[in-house]
């Protein structure tokens, strides 16, 4: 804190000044406590199994809220709290641009289809994620940079639509065609890429009918209610909805920045955006006895649900990944309440593959339409992580000829990748099984995730990494 330099000041009003401020701290630590006790919950009865490293993440990720929340204003500001993880100004629009404001009923139904109540918000890990790109120009030039948590899974969803985006959807002049292309990607090209994927996303969420993006504005748009904790941005959101997929891409792209810039909270807007553009009762109706909202918690995160990924891939919030609706269980009796599966076919796919539930037996069957997309991209589940495969060939999927025979490229999201991954599948062999027999030693050496994943999709494959050393 600066120094007093107000001499006129008597001894009794600086007392009440100090003692002012020490309320004031007491409240700010009080309120991140509460806030740290609200997105724990129900993690507190299992602090003593979760892993110590596990522990040490969350508690780095808590010190650095700590110190964001304990910061003291100056003289100069009086004595107005600071908000931990507030957006920057420069990325809130002004109420002039219009569009509509979050109304108190529409903020309280956010929340409960996110958490399945109105006291969970969002916590650190969440409110950093954004859509960071690498650098222009470089291998990677593609590729969005993931760090682990549960806004992971959005950012690769979002990642395989803009790999769609630069491989089958934009128009070029550049002599570069296929993967090689996808090095020769500008900021601008960025930006493009990012604001198409988006698009295409939210306007799939909208029956292709209507999409909305909600961004934050400088100011609140209502008083909270009692029974709502705020966290000084869902209150904030303005609504701007679109009945065209161009004007949707044309006002992301126009305000990208509101979604690729540190401290834009750009993920959570996102997917903002996604829910609103589903609308809140057909969520309800996509959803199942099985789920009854998007998020779950998980060691002190909150981790997409299977429904929340399917609304990005298909544009329907449906829980389960086999196809259509399940009517009957195993033994032939109806259902009281159907299961809902995947209706249709997507432009982007999805593989599953996790060596925990295959040890329980229960490693869930992806139906083919998920597993076989109209695109050759695939969002890969591997031991709770994602990835992305892909091809540039569409006829990979058509012509079961190429099939024989193919390279697949893979990206983790990590920032320890610094090239795409070329994998050589060859399906007319199927000799991995006797190449891997007399091998000892740690499973994931024996039969890596990556491709126990892709066999899901071609059973019984062999996979040469071409000199890279298997990783996920």
């Amino acid at each position: 804190m600066e120094e007093d330099t107000d001499n006129s000041e008597t001894p009794k009003a600086k007392d009440v000044n100090m003692e002012l401020e020490e309320i004031l701290q007491l409240i700010a630590d009080l309120d991140r406590k509460r806030a740290l006790f609200n997105a724990r919950g129900l993690e507190l009865r299992s602090f003593a199994k979760r892993p110590p490293e596990r522990y040490k993440a969350e508690e780095d990720a808590e010190d650095v809220s700590r110190s964001a929340s304990a910061t003291k204003p100056s003289r100069g500001q009086g004595h107005q709290l600071t908000v931990p993880y507030s957006i920057p100004r420069a990325l809130a629009v002004p109420p002039s641009l219009g569009g509509d404001p979050v109304s108190p009923e529409l903020a309280v139904s956010l929340r409960k289809i996110l958490f399945g109540n109105v006291f969970h918000i969002f916590n650190y890990e969440w409110k950093k994620s954004f859509f960071k790109f690498r650098e222009p120009y470089s291998a990677l030039s593609y590729a969005l940079e993931a760090e682990r948590g549960g806004a992971r899974a959005i950012q690769m969803v979002v990642q395989a639509n803009i790999i769609k985006y630069l491989l089958f959807s934009r128009t070029t002049n550049s002599d570069c065609y296929g993967t090689q292309s996808l090095e020769e990607v500008d900021e601008k090209e960025q930006e493009r890429a990012l604001a198409s994927a988006l698009a295409d996303i939210l306007w799939t969420a909208g029956d292709e009918q209507a999409a909305t993006v909600a961004l934050v504005t400088s100011e609140c748009c209502f008083t909270p209610l009692l029974d709502y904790k705020p966290d000084n941005f869902t209150e904030r959101l303005q609504l701007f909805n679109f009945a065209r997929r161009e004007d949707t891409e044309k006002f992301l792209y126009e305000h990208i920045q509101c979604f690729k810039e540190e401290g834009s909270h750009g993920v959570i807007l996102f997917l903002y955006s996604l829910i609103v553009s589903r609308t809140i009762n057909r969520l309800r109706e996509d959803l199942d006895r099985t789920t009854t909202h998007l998020l779950q918690q998980s060691l002190g995160n909150f981790i997409c649900r299977q429904a929340l990924l399917n609304l990005l891939l298909t544009g329907r919030a449906n829980p389960k990944v086999f196809n259509g609706t399940l009517l009957y269980d195993e033994d032939g009796h109806l259902l009281e309440h159907p299961l809902h599966g995947v209706l249709a076919r997507s432009d982007v796919g999805y593989l599953h593959w996790s060596r925990e539930q295959v040890q329980q037996g229960k490693l869930p069957v992806v139906g083919s339409m998920l597993k076989t997309p109209k695109l050759p991209i695939w969002v890969c589940s591997i031991n709770d992580t994602y990835s992305i495969i892909f091809s540039p060939h569409r006829s990979l999927l058509s012509d079961w000829k190429m099939e024989h025979l193919f390279h697949l490229y893979f990206y983790n999201g990590q920032s320890a990748q610094t090239n795409t991954a070329v994998l050589t599948i060859d399906t007319h062999s199927h000799h991995w099984e006797l190449e891997r027999r007399d091998v000892q030693g740690d499973p994931e050496k024996r039969f890596p995730s990556v491709e126990m994943t892709i066999r899901t999709k071609w059973e019984g494959a062999a996979i040469d990494w071409n000199g890279t050393v298997p990783f996920f």
